[in-house]
């Protein structure tokens, strides 16, 4: 199955190239110098490659700070300079605000064949079998890592690792940290970083555009051009090898677990850069985020992203209730509670929609509350700073978008089909999930496909030159500064309604059940939106080389947008996260990939064109 999602010619790509000479750089003479620097967050600057205030140089340039681009950095830093480019604080990311754990194959009666089976029927057997085998192989080594490196996973009694259950899992194999693996995980690993006098850390930095180039064998990255959010400075990082570990898209939707930065800037950009892209019709929804109408005191102001009320407390024994107090997860599937995410996440959806309810609710209070404050520490204290008390009281859930399976096609050491680029965590596809991820292994997925592709970083390292991305070949993008105030409260003043228009259509269209005649409606609106969009900007004297944050946040959520609807409507079946009613069943021949290639087809939006591209010949 293959969905040819709408392109620009390879004239159009290139045509920053000719942009006016007002927009661009004057040629930079670059050279490493002798002084280096290296932002840390208390300010001062210690170690790096610098060229001019704007352009900096680096063997490895990691775009993300989670669990992937961290752990990576790590390990290529032992073999050259790293620069980790986040777009806010370090910790800001999709690891951060992971609660339930790490699934690792620790316990004696567990097996890898085992977790295979469970990560593959939950995948509805749409998973690479090769990756999955790798993958859950592979878990066990890179938690004895974290824990060397000094992370901190609760224990049993018997001293040994307390392994929790979640759905889907056959076994009891979930590392982790309380209900705060992720951010116990990123503790450790941010201190790792601060520490090694080879990584560089570049706050508040958000990625606008990969660098690339053409030949004969194809494109190649060489770096990325990046928007200083707190003093409007644009900076271009020139790397011999890039890891795009930017995390998820989760705000193509009014509601969703990840954080304000998840507006899907990695897949977009590597979209734009001809990547291919695998893989995004499979959107996974949390079944149980919280659901703050249903809360005893409402909070004072709608939440930036959904609490996440983790899987694991299915997995301790949480039961699903209608607001009429009957259990209705045994309707829906023999394995009721624990069955996988997609299953849970529609049948709370079809009793929302047969009963006109808000929520359902999750109730943990049958087990001893000493067990729920130990396991459950920060859900707990979230709820009561509402009033509600969840040794006593059922938590009031609905599903929140939270995690994409699809992304930027990834091989087995994190390679894409662009030269010099590689990707894990959550924008990549790495075949792992198939049409729907299993609890808890998504972190994993992250650490090992940052080992993995070290090795290979590292080689092409070694053969690359970084003069082959001679800086003063690209156009450099510019700040409005030319739009007058008033112009410019416009502009983002429109932005966030459109933002918000958009996220109203993927809800209402491309939600958890889906139809032919949705999705196409959505196309045709998000094409009208987007249109208008553009139009508005360029009317204000909007340049397309001017970049601003959230307005390249809508550029990139435009883009994501387009990929999911396009793929949706490529798979005529359901299976995993894509249900429609037209195709309401698998159909054992559609059991492929979606790959969403490059192609020449002149109808395209600003949206859909990289900012900057030159062909090969035209470098020094």
């Amino acid at each position: 199955m293959a969905a040819a999602f709408r392109r620009c010619s390879q004239k159009e790509i290139s045509w920053s190239v000719g942009i006016s000479k007002s927009l661009r750089v004057k040629p930079v003479i670059y050279s490493h110098c002798s002084t280096h620097e290296k932002w840390r967050p208390n300010g001062v600057f210690v170690k790096c490659g610098i060229v001019d205030v704007q352009t900096r140089f680096f063997d490895f340039a990691v775009i993300g700070s989670g669990v992937a681009g961290l752990r990576y950095a790590l390990e290529v830093a032992k073999h050259g300079s790293v620069a980790v480019i986040t777009k806010a604080e370090p910790h800001e990311s999709n690891t951060n605000y992971a609660q339930g754990g790490v699934s690792a194959v620790l316990c004696p009666s567990d097996s890898v064949e085992s977790h295979m089976r469970d990560t593959i029927v939950a995948g509805a057997y749409l998973c690479d079998e090769e990756t999955v085998r790798v993958v859950c192989t592979e878990g066990p080594d890179r938690i004895r890592e974290l824990i060397a490196m000094g992370a901190s996973f609760d224990h049993g009694e018997d001293g040994n690792l307390h392994l929790a259950r979640e759905g889907g899992h056959s076994h009891h194999r979930i590392v982790h940290a309380a209900d705060m693996t992720g951010r116990e995980i990123e503790r450790a690993l941010l201190e790792a970083v601060k520490n090694d006098p080879n990584i560089s850390v570049f706050e508040h930095q958000f990625a606008v555009d990969l660098l690339t180039s053409e030949d004969d064998e194809g494109t190649g990255c060489h770096g990325v051009d990046t928007l200083n959010t707190e003093t409007q400075q644009v900076v271009r990082f020139i790397s011999k090898v890039t890891l795009l570990a930017s995390g998820g898209a989760g705000h193509i939707y009014p509601t969703t677990t990840n954080p304000l930065v998840a507006t899907g800037d990695g897949v977009a950009m590597a979209h734009r850069a001809e990547a291919v892209v695998s893989n995004m019709e499979f959107v996974q929804f949390h079944p149980t985020a919280l659901a703050d109408e249903g809360l005893p005191i409402k909070p004072p102001k709608p939440r930036e992203n959904a609490f996440l009320i983790t899987e694991a407390v299915r997995g301790d024994g949480g039961i699903l209730y209608n607001l009429s107090g009957e259990r209705f997860m045994p309707m829906y599937d023999e394995r009721a509670e624990l069955a996988p995410r997609d299953i849970v996440a529609r049948s709370i959806d079809d009793q929302l929609k047969k009963r006109n309810e808000r929520y359902v609710l999750l109730d943990i209070s049958h087990k001893p509350r000493e067990d729920i404050l130990s396991h459950f520490p920060n859900i707990a204290a979230e709820c009561l700073n509402y009033g509600l008390d969840i040794t006593q009281q059922p938590i009031p859930v609905v599903p929140a978008a939270h995690y994409i399976c699809g992304g930027v096609r990834a091989g087995l050491q994190g390679e894409t089909n662009v030269k010099g680029l590689y990707v894990a965590g959550e924008v990549a596809c790495t075949g792992l999930h198939g049409a729907n991820r299993l609890a808890s292994n998504s972190l994993l997925e992250a650490l090992v496909f940052a080992r993995r592709a070290v090795q290979p970083s590292i080689a092409h390292m070694t053969q690359s030159d970084l003069r082959a991305g001679d800086p003063s070949q690209w156009a450099r993008p510019v700040i409005p500064a030319s739009l007058k105030d008033r112009t410019m409260s416009d502009v983002l003043s429109i932005t966030r309604q459109v933002r918000k228009d958009l996220q109203s259509v993927m809800w209402e269209y491309v939600g958890i059940v889906r139809s032919t005649m949705r999705l196409e409606c959505a196309e045709r609106e998000i094409a009208e939106l987007e249109n208008r969009w553009e139009k508005f900007l360029f009317r204000q004297g909007w340049e397309p080389m001017m970049v601003a944050l959230e307005v390249c946040e809508m550029r990139n959520l435009f883009c994501c947008a387009k990929l999911v609807v396009s793929s949706a409507l490529s798979r005529h079946e359901s299976r995993g996260l894509h249900y429609t009613t037209d195709f309401p069943h698998l159909e054992e021949s559609k059991r492929l990939p979606t790959i969403i290639r490059p192609c020449s087809n002149v109808n395209t939006s600003w949206s859909s064109r990289q900012l900057h591209k030159v062909p090969i010949y035209q470098q020094v």
